[in-house]
């Protein structure tokens, strides 16, 4: 299990950038982000390369932060393999509240929210997946 940063911006040009620049300037590495919008805000979810330090500095930058479990995973990127998985979390009953992925190469990683972590993990693992 990992721990995400997830920040609510006002819907304003720029506030991405300050986020970036916000930890840019201090060391930390976004590793994961995912944007999610609405009219009014945005929901900016961060897997940082330094998860305490991060939030220190965004509250130190009036940034309004919240830490969420996420289960971060690396798997093979072969056509149907996501989908197989995802089937495998199906039929164990648990929920995927939202996820985010790409992919490099013949690898893939994503984050993913469920709604039973250690489950989830286990069924990962097993499928050939890799937690990280």
């Amino acid at each position: 299990m990992t721990k995400q940063i997830s920040l609510f911006l006002e819907n304003k040009t720029g506030r991405i950038g300050e986020v970036a620049k916000a930890l840019g300037a201090n060391g930390i590495n976004m590793k994961a982000f995912s944007m999610t919008e609405t009219p009014d805000f945005g929901i900016l979810r961060i897997v940082a390369s330094d998860t305490e330090r991060a939030v220190v500095v965004l509250n130190d930058a009036n940034f309004a932060v919240s830490l969420t479990d996420v289960v971060c995973v690396e798997c093979p990127d072969r056509p149907g393999s996501l989908a197989g998985v995802l089937d495998k979390i199906a039929n164990a009953g648990i929920d995927i509240n939202y996820m985010y992925a790409f992919s490099v190469g013949d690898t893939a990683k994503f984050v993913i929210k469920p709604s039973d972590y250690e489950m989830c993990e286990r069924i990962l693992k097993e499928s050939g997946c890799t937690i990280i």
